[in-house]
């Protein structure tokens, strides 16, 4: 049985922006979906093709931190527009580029951390080698 290791943590999940990480990620999810389409034909019972569409990639970030660096920049969540998110992996780096939120959440309880969660829309993945 194969052991895994290195499951990514929230220092291995950060946003980037103009090259400079601004905040880190303790969860995400992520969601891709296609708009494809079926080609029909004339007296076929079945669709004779389908042709693949754009993706679109939906994350869902949950409680961010925003960096030392990035407090002192005045970092402001709900101005950042085209930036990264990076999940970094054992073997490689998965990154979202050309994002933009769509949605903040905020909780707050007393006594308790605030939480915020981000759904954001990236414009494209890529995989690198680590």
């Amino acid at each position: 049985m194969a052991s895994v290791k290195g499951f990514p943590t929230s220092r291995d999940i950060y946003l980037e922006l103009d090259g400079r990480k601004v905040a880190v990620v303790q969860s995400y999810t992520a969601r891709a979906s296609k708009a494809s389409q079926i080609v029909e034909a004339f007296g076929e019972e079945e669709p004779v093709a389908t042709i693949g569409g754009q993706c679109q990639y939906l994350l869902e970030l949950t409680r961010l931190y925003a960096t030392d660096d990035a407090i002192s920049d005045g970092i402001d969540f709900y101005a950042m527009a085209d930036f990264s998110l990076v999940i970094c992996k054992p073997d490689r780096k998965v990154i979202y580029s050309g994002c933009n939120w769509s949605a903040i959440a905020e909780e707050g309880k007393l006594g308790a951390m605030v939480a915020e969660k981000v759904s954001v829309v990236a414009r494209k993945r890529m995989e690198v080698q680590a």
